[in-house]
């Protein structure tokens, strides 16, 4: 899994900071750019509910492998989308295999890793698609020399590696779950629900989702091309374009995600899972929140570093709480793909809102919305209690 993930991360980050330039080239506004990451977390919301059945039914490994190789053929058909419309609903596939592997992947994280080390396990799967999103942007914006259809098709066989690595590296997993069949406890939603740590997961779920997978994939590349063209900045350092500093945005935030995985992940086991999660969203909240009044591209870039700072103390420590509610051993597919779902939603509503409030008001606004959404998240947690059970 870990492996598989470092592979669709590289992946992901070659296309994140290209996908709005490449929409925006159909001479379509900011919101309709939006769209096009809205329709990908649209589709992911509604398939959200059929994946976690399909992993009761299927077993995770199945269905993570059957998403990876939709994504793919997505992207290959994102590729040579002739229009806008198509563009829109090839994304809007990628979506439902993107849905498919990741509620497959946590589910899968969750039965597996004991409670005395999930916070180091989701640690590690993190570190793995955020190193791949370091080097992923700056990967991309080096592939666009070969024109632009060529990150697209690069991501595609990405997905396709990662794919195979997971059928062959888990085979004796599927083929053990075939034979026995899943007879696990099932963690149910009404269960869950009554946990207010796991109604806080949610809150905080959809604020990250508009920040992280939302805004940040959509807004973020069209500000950092277009706000500093022309400054004397790229007059000093010619060998960087405006373009370019949309990917390199994405690799800083993504670097300081990393960094602080690495550092920090482990330490919910002991810390607990409130404290990084609180914090992360205060942190990633006020990054986020003054990005638009960023002056020049430095500040930009130091303002993205603390946003994937922040990002990095919520992810892990969430995914971890996620798994102290669903349980050692049971399957929490419905509990897990509930919280993907309402990351989902962040992910659908923030582009649509962010981008509608830059073409009537301008970015600042836009900024400081998400990072206002992300305090509310905070305070949910804040007034949750702690999920990890201390043992003696």
């Amino acid at each position: 899994m870990i492996v598989s993930a470092f592979i669709i991360a590289i992946g992901f980050g070659i296309i994140a900071p290209i996908l709005p330039q490449y929409a925006s080239d159909f001479g379509v506004s900011a919101m309709a750019v939006s769209a096009v990451v809205s329709a990908f977390g649209l589709f992911r919301l509604l398939f959200a509910p059929a994946s976690g059945k399909l992993t009761q039914m299927l077993g995770e490994t199945p269905v993570y492998t059957i998403g990876l190789l939709i994504v793919a053929a997505s992207m290959i058909a994102t590729a040579y989308a002739p229009t806008y419309e198509l563009l829109l609903i090839f994304r809007a596939v990628g979506g439902i295999g993107s849905t498919f592997f990741t509620v497959s992947a946590m589910t899968f994280l969750a039965r597996k890793a004991p409670p005395q080390i999930r916070g180091k396990v989701s640690g590690a799967y993190a570190s793995a698609f955020l190193i791949g999103n370091v080097a992923g942007p700056l990967v991309g914006s080096g592939l666009l020399v070969f024109g632009p259809r060529v990150p697209f098709l690069v991501y595609g066989a990405a997905l396709v590696v990662a794919a195979l690595v997971v059928f062959v590296m888990l085979r004796r997993s599927r083929l053990e779950d075939r034979k026995t069949g899943d007879t696990r406890q099932k963690a149910t939603l009404a269960e869950a629900w009554s946990v207010r740590g796991y109604r806080a997961a949610l809150t905080a779920g959809f604020a990250n989702g508009w920040a992280t997978f939302g805004l940040r994939n959509s807004v973020v590349p069209l500000f950092a091309a277009s706000a500093f063209a022309g400054s004397a900045w790229f007059t000093h350092n010619p060998w960087l374009e405006p373009g370019q500093l949309a990917g390199l945005a994405l690799s800083v935030f993504a670097a300081g995600n990393v960094a602080t995985v690495m550092i920090f992940s482990r330490r919910s086991d002991h810390w607990g899972r409130r404290p990084p999660i609180i914090w992360g969203l205060i942190i990633a909240g006020l990054a986020t929140g003054t990005l638009g009044l960023a002056p020049e591209p430095w500040t930009l870039l130091f303002l993205s570093l603390m946003a994937g700072a922040g990002t990095g103390l919520i992810v892990p420590a969430q995914q971890a709480a996620l798994a102290d509610v669903v349980g050692q051993g049971r399957n929490g597919g419905s509990v897990v793909s509930t919280f993907q779902m309402t990351q989902d939603l962040g992910a659908i509503v923030g582009p649509l809102v962010a981008g509608l409030i830059v073409d009537q008001f301008g970015y600042v606004w836009a900024f400081a919305l998400t990072g206002l959404i992300m305090m509310v998240g905070a305070a949910a947690w804040s007034r949750a209690p702690e999920t990890l059970q201390r043992q003696g």
